[in-house]
């Protein structure tokens, strides 16, 4: 049975620059992660352009990617680097002229390192200097851009930055990662404005983390609540002004009565029978429910802008990636409006804390010499976009 999409749905696939770029001044640079490797060297993007390129676009007509704010703007309102900003327009001309549309993401975890030293987003003054970056970025990539994300997943930032502590930086307070949040939705209005000063028929939104939060034990009902509650509604409610919802989801997340994950309990999501992968619970449903969820809130269009799994092995990937669209398909069906699936990511990263032995990509990366390989989950993914749809 073959599954087939719309012909306006759109597939691609997602980076963010910092992952894939070797660190400049920004506040990941230097951080050890999980893994024993420090965050400096990522995957020499900047010297595999045209190899990166030709992946790209076997991967569907949209790529999902950002900048690096530091390396383009080395102090607070300066003029972006000319030969930075040329750099990343001659990428994207070469995406577009391969038919590959940009999804611009202006804010993705990293900020310049006097961002950070001059209060970081704690700060409400420090709004003004993120806007300035927003506004060049406009100027300058707005015509190899079809699509807007302000901010990737800000409460991911938010709570993984200022409340958790596993981010720079690395903050263990509720109120102030709130008060992120709020700055982050002000920001966003802002610049949701000059976006469509600039570009009018530009969709705007940003990406929203997503996971199923669910309660295995009676004392886990009130923690479980509390993550539904925090990640998908209050970190939600300062993004109002959007033309559709971009959602991430990777995570099954249960408590008993504590969440349990992979990374801090390994081995009990396998004695509690759940399928996982090397981060979290496994469960693809979890994105259909949070598909009809948020549709039946917002009545807004979606596009799932990141969705993948952390593994090693193509062919689980493979599986995945079948299981999530079969997902998706029926969305759809059930009065949805899904507008596309971006998957993450194009080629494996530097993943964040974790480091880069966590695995998300359709192209394998060596650790050692950054060689890309196409993994069979790539050349399935491809067949994929190229079919519009897949075989179950």
């Amino acid at each position: 049975m073959t599954l087939t999409f719309p012909d306006h749905f759109f597939w691609g696939t997602s980076t963010a620059a910092a992952q894939i770029e070797t660190a400049s001044e920004h506040n990941w640079k230097g951080l050890k992660a999980k893994d024993g490797y420090t965050f400096v060297r990522t995957t020499d993007h900047e010297k595999h352009r045209d190899e990166d390129l030709e992946n790209i676009v076997q991967f569907g007509s949209v790529y999902r990617c950002g900048v690096d704010w530091a390396k383009l703007q080395t102090a607070p309102f300066a003029d972006f680097e000319p030969e930075v900003v040329e750099e990343y327009q001659v990428f994207f001309e070469q995406l577009n002229v391969r038919g590959v549309r940009i999804m611009f993401v202006l804010h993705h975890f990293t900020n310049p390192l006097w961002f950070e030293k001059n209060g970081t987003w704690l700060k409400e003054s420090n709004i003004a200097a993120f806007v300035d970056y927003a506004q060049q970025c406009i100027r300058h990539f707005g015509p190899y851009v079809f699509n807007w994300n302000t901010f990737n997943e800000p409460n991911v930032y938010a709570a993984n930055g200022f409340f958790f502590g596993q981010f720079p930086p690395h903050k263990k307070s509720y109120f102030k990662a709130n008060r992120v949040l709020k700055h982050l939705g002000m920001a966003h209005d802002i610049v949701y404005e000059l976006i469509k000063t600039a570009y009018p028929d530009h969709p705007v939104g940003i990406s929203l983390n997503t996971a199923y939060f669910k309660a295995l034990h009676p004392l886990g009902k009130i923690p479980a609540r509390f993550s539904d509650w925090w990640f998908l509604k209050k970190a939600a409610q300062p993004f109002q002004r959007l033309d559709y919802w971009g959602l991430s989801y990777y995570a099954y997340i249960p408590f008993t009565p504590m969440m349990v994950t992979e990374l801090d309990h390994p081995g009990k999501l396998k004695k509690l029978g759940i399928p996982h992968d090397r981060m979290w619970g496994y469960h693809p449903e979890g994105l259909g429910i949070i598909l009809k969820r948020f549709h039946k809130k917002y009545r807004k269009p979606i596009v799932i802008t990141e969705n993948g799994i952390c593994t090693d092995d193509p062919q689980v990937r493979i599986q995945a990636i079948r299981d999530y669209v079969r997902v998706c398909h029926k969305a759809i069906q059930d009065g949805v409006d899904l507008r596309g699936y971006i998957h993450w990511s194009a080629w494996d990263n530097f993943e964040w804390n974790l480091g880069p032995t966590y695995r998300f990509g359709l192209v394998r990366v060596n650790i050692h010499t950054l060689e890309r390989t196409m993994t069979d989950a790539g050349r399935f993914y491809a067949q994929v976009v190229k079919e519009n749809g897949v075989e179950i």
